[in-house]
């Protein structure tokens, strides 16, 4: 486990026991990790790139999100305390499992409620919105993002997704 073991522990520390945590600000390498917040409904935003760490810091400290981070120097400021899980680099099922350990997410709490691309939440849509090349099999599960347009429907890719998230749910 190594320096990622480190970091949970001073998490751990820092807040007490693993607390429930709705809100995620996401750094730029976590631009996967992300969209699997926000198809299990979490509010998840994501940092781009180019900001000093102070920046996302003061995000997370104002909009009472929990930053998340590969980054071991971005949580050792002394206003990063309790503000900053770091994860390891690279496996997605690890830092999945990590934020189901430290803040006790559940991956199908509010399934494909946010809009994967922009973290809107999504409104159900009719078929009239639906361009006629998209494969339907159940109109009900038609939504939209009011925010971007981009429609979203129980195709493959969300059965993909909603497999992963059920996987780690049971872990």
């Amino acid at each position: 486990m190594g320096q990622s073991g480190q970091s949970f522990a001073a998490v751990a520390s820092i807040g007490g026991p693993p607390r429930r945590v709705t809100r995620f600000l996401c750094d730029e390498m976590l631009g996967r990790l992300a969209r699997y917040l926000r198809a299990a409904g979490y509010d998840t935003a994501l940092a781009a790139g180019g900001l000093p760490d102070s920046v996302w810091i003061g995000l997370a400290q104002r909009e009472a999100r929990l930053l998340l981070t590969c980054d071991r120097s971005l949580g050792q400021g002394r206003n990063a305390a309790g503000l900053v899980l770091e994860l390891a680099q690279g496996d997605l099922d690890r830092q999945a499992e990590a934020l189901s350990r430290h803040c006790q997410v559940d991956w199908l709490w509010r399934p494909f409620s946010r809009c994967l691309v922009d973290n809107t939440l999504l409104r159900q849509a009719d078929a009239s919105e639906c361009p006629s090349d998209i494969p339907l099999r159940d109109p009900g599960s038609l939504c939209i993002c009011p925010q971007c347009g981009r429609l979203y429907w129980a195709g493959s890719h969300y059965r993909r997704m909603k497999n992963r998230l059920r996987a780690w749910r049971q872990r």
